[in-house]
């Protein structure tokens, strides 16, 4: 395997964490910003060092079919390092996983495990998940070339990866190597330790999704849950004026006309809202700036809080009419674009399926198409709002979503919920029966009901944080970090610690 390794010089590339299929791909952008705003953070703090402190970036020379050991081609996969805290071939290696993005130099220089690795002197390392970033093979992203990206193939170069850079660094054969990863990532730490538990030693998954679902409705029901909780600034009165704006816009785009030309202007949507397929689409948009508020509640870059969007949609003082819930949800619109530097709101259904079709790499990390052909072939995760009890619409729908894996990549409906099927009969799901993990969530995140939050055995442990957004323990610490938060990135030290006490006494007794 040909390893190259040099300096950082490169600009930083955003990162997306997660979002639900094209219909919520606002989703997606938002975490893309999260992501980008705090890495811009923490790389404001380590440019403050001296040179040698500085992240690096190396590249690995990966097999584009790890299963078949006569196809030999390749290609480049990028991790990046951080090594000042690095005390020598004993210590432990924190590998951060990549995800569904581009991943930078703040993935090792700020948040766990980046803020971890100080007490026991360890080496940070953060991989690239393949086909998203720059680790896109050549020969562009065409269904000949994406029936190499799946989790188990990314599994597979997080073991070539962890031989190579044993032999790089001249890691001591003892020393243990603990994964970390966050959202979809968080999913590939757990099957890391799951699957290759002699190379793994353990590893901290946070806001991991490891239950495969095709219809994902229990999404809707935490944002309405979490709308009512009033430790986040929500209230009944706030869940029922979501409803009430939805209500408005859906009364509007049945009206047409008139009626339905100033919604399009009032929320300064892209194009009209002619087609039934274009309003089911704005509606799936508007959900997910709500549900965005929700998921990425409280955490730095975030646009809008579950508190700010409430008070958005009750307005202020005694006299509420009818249409204030309306009116604050277009002040939200308004507010989340120009976070985002969108000029005005995209719902195009063609121009999502021409754009999804696009089998050129994308510049920016976000990999929409590539995302979309992983939960086509192993997740499924399609939000839907077809239970009455959700405080939307009643769309979108689930063969809506589905329909998009059939106008992009011909896969049928059927093939989608056998694939889903067979990722929990692989992995587990809620049950992987991995010792030495820790799941990490937050009970706000409507992510974590796919999650592992009740222990099953003495070596599987769950840390559920009051609360708590999506992968809110791994952002940089903050002063306005809430008492819960702060105890659970003490559990979180905790375990760590009793881990690499663990590691130390195998160690000794490999010795003796």
């Amino acid at each position: 395997m040909a390893i190259w390794f040099v300096p950082w010089l490169g600009s930083l590339l955003l990162v997306s964490l997660w979002g639900p299929s094209a219909p919520a791909s606002l989703l997606r952008r938002l975490g893309e910003h999260i992501q980008q705003f705090q890495e811009s953070s923490a790389l404001g703090l380590g440019l403050g060092l001296g040179a040698g402190a500085l992240p690096k970036v190396g590249w690995l020379e990966q097999l584009l079919n790890p299963f078949n050991v006569s196809d030999r081609r390749s290609f480049l996969q990028r991790y990046w390092v951080n090594d000042q805290h690095w005390t020598g071939q004993d210590g432990p290696i924190f590998l951060h996983l990549g995800g569904e993005g581009s991943l930078g130099p703040g993935s090792v220089m700020k948040g766990h495990p980046a803020a971890l690795a100080p007490a026991w002197g360890a080496l940070v390392i953060s991989l690239e998940h393949r086909f998203y970033g720059l680790s896109i093979p050549a020969g562009g992203l065409d269904m000949a070339q994406l029936r190499f990206l799946s989790s188990r193939h990314a599994l597979a170069d997080v073991v070539s990866a962890r031989l190579a850079l044993s032999r790089l660094f001249n890691v001591s054969s003892s020393s243990p190597w603990i994964c970390f990863g966050g959202s979809y990532a968080g999913s590939l730490a757990a099957w890391a330790r799951l699957k290759f538990p002699h190379l793994i030693f353990a590893s901290v998954a946070s806001s991991a999704p490891v239950r495969a679902v095709l219809d994902f409705s229990e999404y809707n029901d935490v944002v309405s849950r979490s709308l009512k909780s009033a430790a986040i600034g929500g209230s009944l009165e706030c869940q029922a004026a979501v409803s009430t704006a939805f209500s408005e816009v859906e009364r509007r785009l049945r009206a047409g006309g008139a009626a339905r030309a100033a919604l399009q202007a009032e929320l300064n949507a892209c194009g009209s809202l002619s087609r039934a397929e274009d309003q089911a689409e704005l509606l799936g948009a508007l959900q997910a700036l709500v549900g965005g508020a929700v998921q990425y509640d409280g955490q730095a870059g975030a646009p809008l809080s579950v508190r700010q969007l409430c008070g958005l949609l009750l307005g202020g003082g005694a006299n509420r009419s009818r249409s204030t819930p309306y009116c604050g949800l277009r002040r939200a619109v308004q507010i989340v674009m120009h976070s985002l530097g969108q000029k005005c709101l995209s719902f195009s259904r063609a121009e999502t399926v021409a754009q999804l079709r696009s089998t050129e790499p994308q510049v920016s990390g976000v990999g929409d198409r590539q995302w979309l052909y992983q939960t086509c072939t192993e997740f499924g995760f399609y939000v839907t709002c077809e239970n009455p009890r959700c405080p939307f619409s009643q769309l979108p729908a689930l063969p809506s979503q589905l329909d998009l894996c059939e106008q992009v990549f011909g896969l049928s409906p059927l093939s989608v919920a056998q694939a889903v099927a067979q990722t929990n009969s692989y992995y587990g799901g809620q049950t992987p029966g991995a010792n030495q993990v820790l799941f990490v969530n937050g009970d706000t995140d409507p992510w974590h009901v796919l999650s592992v939050t009740q222990a099953l055995g003495s070596s599987e442990s769950v840390l559920l944080i009051p609360s708590g957004s999506h992968c809110l323990d791994m952002a940089p610490e903050r002063p306005s970090d809430s008492p819960s938060l702060r105890l659970g990135r003490q559990s979180i030290f905790q375990q760590l610690q009793t881990w690499l006490k663990l590691a130390k006494e195998s160690q000794v007794k490999g010795e003796v």
